[in-house]
């Protein structure tokens, strides 16, 4: 997973421990972490996972909740990060990343679900795609044993 610019590693394994812990907790398995890249040094300033179903919210997915667990920061801080995702973005997630001008995204997969992948490119935000199987496994898995919170989750009757 690590490129050569940025530490992928870190930041995925941060999105997949915390995707773990919201299955543990009876949640969505979606993490996500914001990190930082500065003088070739990765940061990971806040990693969060789903919370929907722990904390009855309409809006913490992994990455809206990575943001919150963020608390403010200076606009300057945003340009030298890249979101981890453990899924695409959906299409509030991608606002957030594009409102605060996060430059990159980086996704463990979008088999499962695809998000506003295109939209983000079209904004010149890097996307990379990781293809994870251990990703796609966790939502599968999910999926299988909790269809209807699925798809509560991205919006479908």
């Amino acid at each position: 997973m690590t490129s050569t610019k940025y530490n992928d590693d870190l930041g995925m394994r941060a999105a997949i421990s915390q995707a773990s812990k919201s299955y543990a907790e009876g949640g969505i398995p979606i993490g996500a972490a914001l990190v930082s890249h500065v003088n070739g040094e990765s940061t990971v300033l806040a990693a969060s996972h789903n919370k929907r179903m722990q904390q009855n919210s309409a809006i913490l997915h992994g990455e809206t909740a990575a943001l919150e667990e963020a608390g403010r920061l200076k606009a300057s801080v945003y340009r030298t990060c890249t979101m981890y995702t453990t899924l695409s973005p959906c299409d509030m997630c991608t606002g957030a990343i594009l409102l605060y001008k996060i430059p990159r995204v980086v996704i463990g997969e979008n088999a499962t679900f695809k998000g506003a992948e295109d939209l983000l490119r079209s904004r010149g935000v890097e996307v990379v795609n990781l293809d994870s199987e251990e990703c796609k496994e966790m939502l599968r898995r999910f999926i299988s044993e909790k269809p209807e919170e699925w798809n509560e989750d991205i919006g479908e009757v």
